[in-house]
């Protein structure tokens, strides 16, 4: 018979291959199921996700700022393992830098066509509402989710010696059954929606791969170039993950975010400066004052469309992927208090990205609204060509297209590298070093999954596949809470 222990690797496997045999086989019948499903979930309980990442703002801010806010992530003599740039670099390179990437351009601009309800399209408002959304979907709530995981795990691992896994975060509340069936069938959800997540993730990268080779070197834009470039990369990230976190992943992520900062400033400085600088100024205070509205926003009276199409997406996509995510945060956070650890992980890379989206953004929104370029439709309906298109409008725009698509290639080898790790780990019972054999397969895993996805109709099955298996997820993330808290403050009163 079985062992429980390998049920925790074999259903997940299961699981996974049967969706993609699905998506290769009937890959139309694979998408009109998932888009069924997800209209009705946002109709029904889409508004969970606004509650969830609620709560997680606030729970992360309570930690950092609050009577535990000198708690250490690990024992008390540990110390962090990495400096402050090359942490910030590999929470980039894990957590947001393909996003980013992908969206900074083509959300602005699609809101600027399709705004939210009750703003009139293509007016300075529209542009406005672009921008300030954009930020939100990428700002401090994304890594407030992530934080919730990283700091149970955290806990969890540096501080009571449990497994990494994402059931140890529950002891407090079920002590020893995260040993037995309560906690594998946490391990195995946190697989499989993980799993799920990450190809959603590596489906954006490969589109907006393809669709920069077909921008800048005129390349047909195909589900066979899609799928060669998954099949490379592959390579990439499988040599990477095996040669361990500390050379491929940590140099890969420290020269991703370097360049991603000089391809920031440059476009800052070859775009329209002073618009791009006073709209920081803006942005800024408009986040700031609306960030509570923005953060319980719901559309009672109408169907949800636009708010599902968007933020219920982003937050069930961020908690589909925050299982691997967050395991890699507490992996790369020993030894810092809960204060550093909030600071680092919600407002650094929140305000990071709020300049981020305003330099890319902002300039394909001055040449749509101002200089009249044409070019906003034609970005929401292939968001993947929205960074090229702004790159086109530049001085030296060849230079800028050819290093975009060098840091999107980083950015996909570093995110399916930490993802393949952390799969390896929650395969491993949680052990930080698994076996190459076991990553090697969970790096197959992902590529096979979001091949069968862009092979069955884009990406709309796997952005499908994100929303539905979040939903069981962000409840147990919110009783999540309530055992962190119980960790946080054992740790206090010892």
């Amino acid at each position: 018979m079985l062992q429980k222990f390998n049920l925790v690797n074999i259903i997940p496997v299961i699981i996974i291959l049967m969706f993609t045999i699905w998506g290769f086989v009937f890959p139309k019948q694979l998408v009109e199921t998932l888009t069924g499903l997800v209209t009705s979930i946002n109709e029904s309980v889409g508004s969970i996700y606004v509650f969830g990442t609620a709560v997680f703002v606030i729970f992360c801010l309570y930690l950092g700022f609050g009577p535990y806010k000198d708690v250490k992530l690990g024992k008390q003599e540990d110390e962090p393992e990495y400096n402050y740039y090359s942490w910030i670099g590999l929470l980039f390179g894990a957590g947001m830098g393909v996003g980013l990437l992908f969206w900074a351009v083509a959300e602005p601009l699609s809101h600027y066509v399709e705004p939210p309800p009750g703003i009139e399209a293509e007016t300075q408002e529209a542009a406005d509402a672009g921008l300030l959304y954009s930020i939100f979907h990428w700002g401090i709530h994304p890594w407030a989710v992530y934080a919730t995981i990283a700091l149970g795990l955290a806990i969890a691992k540096f501080k009571k010696d449990l497994p990494g896994l994402i059931s140890s975060i529950f002891y407090p509340l079920i002590g020893q059954r995260v040993h037995g069936r309560v906690g594998h069938t946490i391990d195995i959800l946190a697989i499989v929606i993980t799993t799920i997540g990450v190809a959603t993730t590596l489906g954006l990268s490969t589109v907006q791969l393809a669709g920069g080779l077909s921008e800048v070197f005129g390349w047909e834009n195909s589900v066979s170039l899609q799928l060669s470039i998954i099949a490379v990369i592959t390579v990439f990230y499988l040599t990477s993950v095996v040669t361990g976190i500390n050379r491929g992943m940590l140099y890969l992520s420290v020269i991703s975010l370097s360049m991603s900062a000089v391809l920031m400033i440059v476009v800052f400085m070859l775009g329209p400066t002073v618009f791009l600088s006073e709209n920081i100024i803006k942005m800024t205070g408009q986040y700031v004052s609306s960030f509570v509205s923005l953060t319980l926003e719901t559309t009672p009276y109408t169907n949800n469309q636009w708010i599902g199409e968007w933020t219920f997406f982003y937050w069930a996509w961020l908690i589909s992927w925050s299982p691997f995510v967050g395991t890699f945060i507490a992996r790369v956070s020993r030894g810092r208090t809960l204060k550093q650890f909030v600071f680092g992980v919600l407002f650094v890379p929140a305000f990071a990205s709020l300049i981020w989206i305003v330099t890319f953004g902002g300039t394909g929104l001055y040449l749509e609204h101002v200089q009249e370029a044409g070019i906003a439709e034609t970005i929401a309906d292939l968001p993947e060509a929205g960074l090229f298109m702004v790159m086109e409008s530049l001085p030296f725009s060849l230079i800028l297209s050819i290093a975009t698509l060098v840091i999107i290639t980083i950015f996909f080898v570093t995110s399916a590298n930490s993802a393949t790790y952390v799969l390896g780990v929650f395969a491993s019972k949680g052990d930080l070093d698994p076996k190459n054999s076991v990553l090697i397969t969970w790096g197959l895993l992902i590529a096979g999954i979001a091949a069968s996805f862009l092979f069955s109709g884009g990406l709309d099955g796997l952005e499908a596949m994100s929303i539905i298996s979040a939903v069981p997820f962000i409840f147990l993330m919110i009783v999540m809470v309530f055992s962190i808290h119980r960790f946080v403050k054992r740790d206090k009163d010892y």
